[in-house]
């Protein structure tokens, strides 16, 4: 079984819960006497409207800036975060832009890139994701503004549908089918990959006699069955390998306040079994005042405050509860070290940020945006360029992200190169 499935013991034993106990020790261990690499991760978080400008970004550049009331609740992990000002894509639409945040690319405009509209997080899964049970996990809610969470798309213009709640991540993680579920595998397999064997071999046989632009088509159709394939093989392969056993009892959903705590916390264990390497969490919702809050308004009516001290007071409540959510996941990866003293943190780069710069102003410039962990030199706040024609593309960052990852892409959406100055420790 072991050599059909191409599963080494390691890999095995995570597949049946033995290494949860001691999640990353021996990763640490075969990774430090040369065995193999040590495993990067990424995590991407983003919300719907951005953070009010006035108290997330810093007045002053470099590493002695004073922290804003929105950066207040990262202070004991100011060494491992930088905050980036006037990063973003250069391109408008307010709400109808946001989903461009990992991409850099309006999904209007994806048919005349190469890659379309991928975002960061699949790019990522497209070489990385083989490594694990889940290629990537995609988080969100479905009942936010504008059709919900939009943040993940693949190269074929497709929205990654999110897990919609701490339940649903709780059952993809560790909720196995059972024998029958097991075997009803097995005939939805067979069955795609007959489907997908007789309809690509038509195709073929039809793009010898079709004109250049339908030939173009036919490609873009060609990756799509590819991404059909790679999915089904993804699932094969682990079809037989049960999942970890569940350190924590089940949780049910409450509203998208309450369960952002356990979101992160179910996020954090798939990163540490390495059922995982790559998340993105989506706060969508134009109703984001349930649960612990008590906000007399929605996040969408709160982001457009129209000046109004009422509103801007809510509005920062809502998003330093945000920071304070996000800090205490910064706590959990810093939790899990293994043996030679390098952390979970420092295996995972995690970026924190929006497609939206100012919700009231409905702009798509200035994005905040935030970088934790990932093995980088962190520690500051840096001031890109503002100029116009020296603008740095959010993008170079992605490509830098990217490289770290080990997948060797030298572009990304509208990308100029990497982002310079963004060091390694060590």
């Amino acid at each position: 079984m072991r050599d059909q499935l191409h599963l080494n013991r390691r890999q095995f034993l995570r597949g049946t819960g033995v290494a949860l106990s001691i999640p990353l020790l021996e990763t640490f261990s075969v990774a430090k006497i040369g065995a193999e690499p040590i495993p990067r991760r990424m995590v991407c978080i983003g919300n719907s409207f951005g953070m009010y400008q006035p108290q997330f970004f810093p007045k002053t550049a470099g590493a002695d800036y004073q922290l804003t009331p929105l950066l207040k609740p990262l202070e004991k992990h100011r060494q491992d975060f930088t905050v980036f000002s006037h990063l973003d894509h250069g391109i408008r639409g307010g709400h109808y832009a946001i989903h461009s945040f990992l991409s850099g690319v309006k999904y209007s405009d994806a048919a005349a890139m190469p890659a379309g509209n991928i975002t960061l997080d699949q790019r990522m899964a497209e070489v990385v994701g083989v490594e694990t049970r889940v290629p990537s996990l995609t988080v969100g809610s479905e009942n936010g503004l504008h059709g919900g969470c939009m943040m993940s798309w693949t190269r074929t213009g497709v929205r990654v549908p999110p897990i919609q709640g701490p339940r649903e991540l709780f059952q993809k993680l560790f909720l196995n089918e059972g024998k029958s579920g097991n075997a009803k595998a097995v005939d939805q397999f067979a069955l795609r990959g007959s489907i997908l064997d007789a309809v690509q071999g038509d195709a073929e046989s039809l793009g010898k006699r079709i004109s250049g632009r339908d030939r173009k088509k036919l490609d873009e159709y060609f990756s799509s069955v590819r991404d059909v394939e790679r999915r089904i093989q993804q699932r094969e392969r682990w079809r037989a390998v049960p999942k970890p056993k569940a350190p924590i009892e089940q949780p049910q959903n409450k509203n998208l306040v309450d369960d952002i705590p356990e979101l992160y916390e179910l996020i954090a264990l798939g990163l540490e079994i390495d059922s995982t390497r790559i998340a993105s969490l989506e706060l969508a919702g134009a109703n984001f005042n349930t649960g612990l809050l008590n906000l007399k308004k929605g996040y969408h009516a709160l982001s457009h405050h129209g000046q109004d001290p009422e509103n801007i007071a809510g509005l920062v409540k809502l998003e330093t509860y945000q920071m304070l959510q996000f800090s205490k996941f910064l706590d959990r990866l810093k939790s899990v070290k293994g043996v030679h003293g390098e952390t979970l943190l420092d295996q995972t780069a995690v970026l924190f940020g929006s497609g939206m710069g100012n919700a009231n102003a409905h702009t798509n410039s200035d994005l905040p945006i935030l970088l934790a962990g990932g093995g980088f030199r962190l520690g500051e706040h840096r001031v890109m360029p503002e100029n116009k024609a020296e603008r740095v593309p959010l993008c170079n960052l992605f490509v830098s992200l990217l490289q770290r990852m080990g997948v060797q892409d030298d572009r990304f959406g509208h990308s100029t190169g990497t982002l310079t100055g963004l060091e390694l420790v060590g």
